[in-house]
């Protein structure tokens, strides 16, 4: 056997670097966090949402169910789509609408070229400036804003109630009729979903790039990938290929240096005879058995709501389980059996 503490000594050097870069960026990433503003208010004082509407939002939005019911963020949205992204994209479009039927009395989409690039900028201007008062922790808003945020709530609050004229919408989200029941939780929901926007489209203090480095993509407000966003992505391309050349070159230096494994005549667990706690262990197996018909059953189910959105082959079962609630399980299963076969596997084996 090769001496191996060249080998420990090497991984302790990667553990130490990796653990020390994700402190590192972990500390930076909550130093340069958005902030939550105790008051979003217009320029005449009136107040949208506060602290507590914010912070209460986010506590419905993870009793729905969370990343299993689209996500904000970008942490993974498949049949119903990113809040954060939606908002930002309807309130974009909400301004341009505004101001073209205000300005020149038609349809942004009817404007000629010159005519929407000066929306565009203007749009720019107005989403992108950082309006937050670190002092009085009060974010303002203009009185054009805080006019297509109110339509974009009323969407929200329909959306995730029971609006008849949502209901094709919700079906291709896979959500269920009533998802927040309570009037009042839906609109702290609206406001959650507004800063979640909010931090996405705005600059942070001193700098051109938004709170979360211009994600998600939108061109009408010119969120683009920065530079430092390609930069490091290359960079950690090249670094996982120096990863696997190391160890392609280390596997080839020893190659042939250590003695070969002596294989046995027959194997050994032929002759294996079960004790009394191996056989006690059945019950493990058949525990891991049904949790993976489990899974399968529920994998199915929720595919299956990306076709019809809240009934299977025609009966209601998302009044029963949700698409958030068979998405979540299905994924939890997974880690739920091969905990027990893992621990099955060990009782199995020790004698």
């Amino acid at each position: 056997m090769s001496d191996n503490r060249n080998l420990w000594k090497v991984l302790g050097a990667i553990m130490l670097l990796s653990f020390g870069i994700l402190l590192f960026l972990g500390r930076e990433i909550y130093l340069t966090a958005p902030p939550v503003p105790a008051a979003v208010q217009t320029t005449t004082g009136a107040t949208l949402f506060t602290r507590d509407d914010i912070q209460t939002g986010r506590e419905v939005w993870q009793t729905v169910g969370g990343q299993q019911l689209g996500s904000v963020w970008g942490h993974g949205g498949y049949v119903a789509p990113d809040w954060s992204a939606d908002w930002l994209h309807r309130e974009a479009t909400g301004l341009l609408e505004l101001w073209a039927t205000r300005e020149h009395g038609k349809s942004y989409d009817l404007l000629d070229a010159p005519q929407q690039g000066a929306l565009k900028a203007k749009l720019q201007q107005e989403i992108r400036a950082n309006t937050y008062d670190a002092g009085r922790g009060v974010l303002t808003v203009s009185e054009d804003r805080a006019a297509v945020i109110a339509q974009i709530s009323k969407h929200y609050e329909g959306l995730f109630g029971s609006a008849l004229e949502l209901n094709t919408l919700r079906a291709q989200y896979a959500m269920k009729q009533d998802t927040v029941a309570d009037p009042q939780r839906r609109a702290a929901l609206s406001a959650f979903f507004f800063w979640t926007s909010w931090s996405t489209a705005t600059n942070r203090p001193n700098d051109d790039v938004t709170y979360s480095s211009n994600w998600p993509s939108e061109p009408l407000i010119g969120n683009v990938p920065t530079a430092p966003t390609f930069m490091w992505t290359f960079i950690s391309i090249l670094i996982m290929l120096a990863g696997i050349g190391a160890l392609v070159w280390y596997h080839a230096t020893i190659q042939g240096k250590e003695p070969p494994p002596v294989v046995p005549d027959s194997d050994p667990l032929k002759a294996l005879k079960p004790t009394p706690s191996m056989k006690a262990t059945a019950k493990y197996f058949w525990v891991v058995t049904a949790l993976i018909v489990l899974q399968v059953v529920l994998g199915g189910i929720t595919a299956h709501y990306a076709v019809e959105g809240q009934s299977f082959y025609g009966f209601p079962l998302a009044d029963i389980l949700p698409y958030s609630v068979t998405r979540s399980w299905h994924l939890q299963l997974a880690v739920l059996w091969i905990a027990t076969a893992w621990l099955a596997t060990g009782l199995y084996i020790a004698p």
